[in-house]
């Protein structure tokens, strides 16, 4: 999966809400330098994200489908307020990557530090 498509994933989580916050913004800029990606591609994935056309595009390796559920996570959880839209397209993302619901839980307890890895 293309770094610029993970960006667009990550604002595409969080512009879900309808808005933009600052510790959104703040992670997004910092998930943008961690990929290897320019401010231009912020910006392009922030237009891309706020237009018609905005939808997920899903990784196939199962490793790197963890990464983008993580970062999907942190990203919901940024601006400290869990929306229902958010939970949604969290969800929809983890079933069309056909991540089994006891694999997911066990990747929530992870990053929550509850499982045995955190």
């Amino acid at each position: 999966m293309e770094q610029l498509d993970h960006l667009k994933n990550l604002v595409i989580m969080a512009a879900a809400d309808g808005s933009l916050s600052e510790q959104e913004i703040a992670l997004l800029v910092d998930r943008c330098a961690t990929l290897g990606l320019e401010e231009e591609d912020l910006e392009k994935a922030i237009a891309f994200a706020l237009s018609g056309e905005a939808k997920l595009k899903f990784p196939v390796d199962r490793a790197e489908q963890d990464r983008m559920l993580a970062d999907l996570m942190r990203m919901m959880a940024a601006d400290g307020q869990l929306q229902e839209v958010e939970k949604r397209l969290f969800a929809l993302a983890a079933a069309k990557m056909g991540i089994a619901k006891s694999e997911l839980e066990t990747l929530i307890d992870k990053l929550i530090g509850k499982g045995p890895d955190a």
